[in-house]
């Protein structure tokens, strides 16, 4: 088989970087699309080409899959549309329902990613840029509807004004997924609902589903002598790992090689990567935090997904928010989620820079790549603080209530700024066509 690859070269805000390379939940998306083909297809998947957009899909010979580099999916959902495409034996296309709930949350907003077309049954389809050819390209290509099948969980009750007389907070974790990354808030997405949430609605459907689950789980807590959530049936912990004793982790979690988690540390529904040091008073509840990464004593993090070799500072509370890579966010740093006075949808910005409505209440902000930011801050919600800024607290910076570009970081004005490098120019700085959507 091979595989063919519409290459999006269009920045994603605020990291300047296209979406390729970002990393989702432990890994670049470049890496998790080549793995999670090795891993389903149990084949030889020869890279044929790249392709600069859609018109390019007459080029693709024999049996082939294409997709877009920016398309992030899980496991479960390829498994899903391949099996069907095959068995189809005819040129298909991947398409979820616009009706489902899990989608219409987080897959649609922000994002120009998707063609919407009318399904056989009159019900509007959204086409996703992954396509299947059994003999190379031809032009009748019938849509493959995945559904995720989500369910909804609750994560806390709380008064109604909170979330505009809904009831209590909510997510649609999905048994299958996929969302084109155009915006930091779509790599929370992926990340933490889609990624942790999905994976705690999949255990909690088989265990439901099985009685043999269900003993085994129970089998390895009483052996371990651990409660069920906290054994190995939910947890799996890597190599070399120290863990104190006095630590408090449940699953479902992920933990990687040579992680050392301190005294008194709180590790709930959380994905951890390699090398990662936690220490005493942490408190990480649903979070990602990949390679590389350490965080000091009373560290806080909520929903929140922090890239490799990274640095939140003691006291610093992360909600909902995404940190690119090599940066460091410093002690008693708060990042806010909510609106106090106008309790609705939180706006962010998708790939062009323009603000939209989230289907969010609550949504933190995101810093990108290479940034420093000193101690004592405010950060309101949806928020962007662009790669390589240093912001330094001072009565003129002590809130940040818009986002912060490059040529305001403060390394621009303070004695030896010029120290700190610049490594994630914008696109438009080296020299690069920016495009729009319709040229992909």
């Amino acid at each position: 088989m091979y595989r063919y690859i519409i290459e999006d070269t269009r920045h994603v805000p605020p990291f300047n970087e296209p979406a390729s390379l970002l990393t989702i939940g432990l890994e670049p998306l470049k890496l998790h699309q080549e793995n999670l083909f090795a891993d389903v297809l149990q084949e030889n998947i020869d890279l044929a080409g790249a392709l600069h957009s859609r018109d390019g899909l007459h080029e693709v010979r024999g049996e082939a899959v294409v997709y877009r580099d920016s398309l992030w999916f899980d496991r479960p959902f390829f498994e899903y549309f391949i099996r069907k495409a095959r068995r189809l034996g005819r040129p298909c296309r991947a398409a979820f329902p616009a009706s489902d709930k899990a989608f219409h949350t987080y897959t649609i907003p922000l994002t120009k990613g998707f063609e919407a077309t009318m399904g056989p049954d009159n019900k509007i389809l959204f086409l996703a840029d992954l396509w299947y050819f059994p003999d190379g390209y031809q032009p009748d290509i019938q849509p493959v509807v995945v559904p995720s099948d989500s369910r909804e969980i609750g994560f806390y009750a709380v008064p109604d004004f909170m979330t505009m007389e809904q009831g209590d907070l909510t997510h649609y974790a999905p048994h299958r997924a996929i969302v084109s990354i155009e915006s930091w808030v779509h790599v929370y997405f992926a990340s933490i609902i889609y990624g942790n949430f999905g994976r705690a609605g999949r255990l909690d459907t088989r265990i439901e589903g099985s009685v043999f689950a269900q003993l085994n789980m129970l089998w390895r807590a009483v052996l371990e002598q651990k409660q069920i959530l906290s054994a190995s049936g939910a947890v799996k912990i890597g190599k070399n790992c120290t863990i104190d004793p006095s630590a408090i982790i449940t699953g479902p979690a992920e933990i990687g090689d040579n992680v050392t988690i301190g005294a008194g540390a709180i590790v709930d529904n959380c994905t951890i990567g390699n090398n990662v040091t936690i220490d005493a008073g942490c408190v990480l509840m649903m979070s990602t935090v990949c390679d590389g990464c350490f965080l000091p004593f009373r560290a806080a993090l909520y929903l929140t997904h922090v890239m490799e070799n990274t640095i939140v500072a003691q006291n610093t509370c992360l909600q909902m928010c995404v940190i690119g890579r090599n940066s460091f966010v410093g002690a008693g740093n708060t990042f806010t989620d909510f609106n106090l006075i106008a309790q609705k949808p939180i706006r962010a910005a998708n790939i062009d820079n323009e603000l939209q409505t989230v289907s969010q209440i609550v949504l933190g902000s995101a810093v990108g790549h290479n940034c420093r930011i000193g101690s004592g801050m405010v950060v309101f919600p949806g928020r962007m603080i662009e790669s390589d800024v240093v912001l330094v607290a001072s009565p003129q910076r002590r809130v940040i209530s818009r986002n912060v570009s490059y040529e305001e970081s403060d390394h621009h004005f303070i004695p030896h700024g010029d120290i700190h490098k610049r490594f994630y120019p914008r696109r438009d700085e080296i020299h690069e066509p920016e495009g729009t959507w319709e040229n992909w």
